[in-house]
């Protein structure tokens, strides 16, 4: 089964085009569940629906994982049973007729108007890590892409002439992001910085890069970003991923269809762009409990 285990991640890393960090953590998902089967001395062809529906008990109880995890964990054994009736090790699903975790729906947190401004407008002139930090939130801010598709942005894939963006998303799929005046000027200055920085020196071909002019890692930018907002008495919990959302639950605010933001976002699919809907309409019911003078 250890074999199996192995060419269940070479199958989803070649047939179903997921992100490498979705394999790992499905790899590592399915490995825990081999191991709790070993534990319950129970053979994984063998398990039945009531068997794994024991297992994610077992997270929910003793473990004490969120719904978001257990979801995650039962979609990863039922890809892998899929997965051996597809080998022709098993003639029949044991997940076939069980259900996976109801998932509560969370409205994403966003970063408000007046802290984006805040962030934005703050005075780059105390070197170039503060320069590249405002300027990778700007870009965060003006596309929605996420921070893995920034890091690894390159110069050619950026055209500040036309002021669009090219980036490869999950599973490698490639998409066009319109960026806008205000952005296009604020890259411009960091990359005109990054020329005086580093001269004829040989660097990285990302638009980002450390000190050493290599592609700068997400702990950095996570530490910057957190640095910037201290500095700047943004007392909100800032991370990457916030201005992501931020995008999209701004654009819809102010009128954008649901469809174009899903094509910005690189969403597979509408339904999970339309957890933003629920964004503004938490804004709305916040702002009726607030202002209504009946209440």
């Amino acid at each position: 089964m250890n074999e199996a285990v192995d060419f269940f991640l070479r199958h989803i890393q070649a047939e179903r085009g997921l992100a490498k960090n979705t394999c790992l953590a499905y790899y590592r998902d399915v490995k825990a569940f081999a191991g709790w089967c070993g534990k319950k001395k129970k053979d994984l062809l063998s398990a039945d629906g009531a068997f794994i529906e024991e297992y994610l008990w077992h997270l929910k109880s003793d473990l004490k994982l969120k719904p978001v995890s257990i979801f995650r964990k039962a979609e990863a054994v039922r890809a892998f049973y899929r997965f051996l009736i597809l080998e022709g090790k098993l003639s029949k699903d044991p997940t076939g007729n069980f259900r996976t975790p109801k998932l509560t729906e969370r409205v994403p947190r966003t970063v408000s108007k007046k802290d984006i401004s805040v962030l934005l407008s703050f005075p780059g002139r105390d070197g170039f890590a503060r320069l590249r930090t405002i300027a990778i939130i700007e870009m965060l801010y003006a596309t929605g892409m996420r921070i893995s598709e920034l890091l690894s942005l390159r110069l050619e894939s950026f055209n500040m002439e036309q002021g669009w963006a090219r980036v490869f998303g999950k599973g490698g799929k490639e998409r066009i992001i319109p960026v806008h005046k205000k952005a296009v000027e604020v890259i411009s200055g960091y990359l005109e910085a990054r020329q005086a920085k580093f001269g004829g020196r040989a660097v990285d071909d990302v638009i980002f890069v450390n000190r050493s002019g290599r592609k700068l890692s997400r702990i950095c930018v996570w530490k910057d970003i957190q640095k910037l907002a201290k500095t700047a008495d943004v007392r909100e919990k800032i991370h990457p991923h916030l201005f992501r959302h931020t995008f999209a639950s701004h654009l819809l605010e102010s009128g954008a269809d649901l469809r174009s933001i899903q094509e910005m976002l690189g969403h597979a699919s509408l339904n999970t762009t339309q957890i933003y809907t629920h964004v503004e309409k938490s804004r709305i019911k916040a702002a009726h409990e607030k202002y209504h003078p009946g209440k």
